[in-house]
């Protein structure tokens, strides 16, 4: 992490101040403040992030990120039942081939008729309530 400049404010500093309901929630406030050049660093970054290109670019991204999390959290391959790499490799493989095996056979044949999965319960949560439903990164467009 790198270093950062820390300053406290006491009760006697917050106490009296006519902002502090708007600046924190208890007696006192404490902030942290990163060196210029990461701070500058940092705001840069956040602004390429709302170009359009950046966003497709990471949508790929995310989309590799997230086959990898379903196979390290829902396949259990952060850990190997087997000592050595070789055997380690051979797992990882066929967990890989599981993965797509179990993808293939959730998709619809060709001649069929396109069928939206049923929405979920927190989809069915936002509809319920007149809520907007979020951006999905994997459709690339609100669903």
């Amino acid at each position: 992490m790198a270093p950062y400049t820390v300053v406290r404010f006491g009760k006697r500093q917050c106490g009296p101040c006519p902002e502090k309901a708007k600046c924190t929630s208890g007696e006192a406030r404490t902030i942290n403040f990163l060196p210029r050049r990461i701070h500058e660093l940092q705001e840069r970054n956040r602004d390429d992030q709302q170009d359009s290109a950046w966003r497709r670019l990471y949508a790929s991204r995310s989309g590799a990120e997230g086959a990898i999390a379903e196979c390290a959290n829902g396949h259990r391959a952060r850990h190997c039942r087997y000592r050595g790499q070789a055997k380690t490799h051979v797992q990882h493989v066929l967990t890989a081939i599981a993965v797509n095996i179990e993808r293939l056979s959730q998709q619809e044949p060709a001649d069929s008729e396109y069928r939206p999965r049923s929405p979920t319960a927190f989809q069915q949560y936002l509809d319920a309530h007149d809520l907007p439903r979020p951006l999905w990164w994997r459709q690339g467009k609100e669903s």
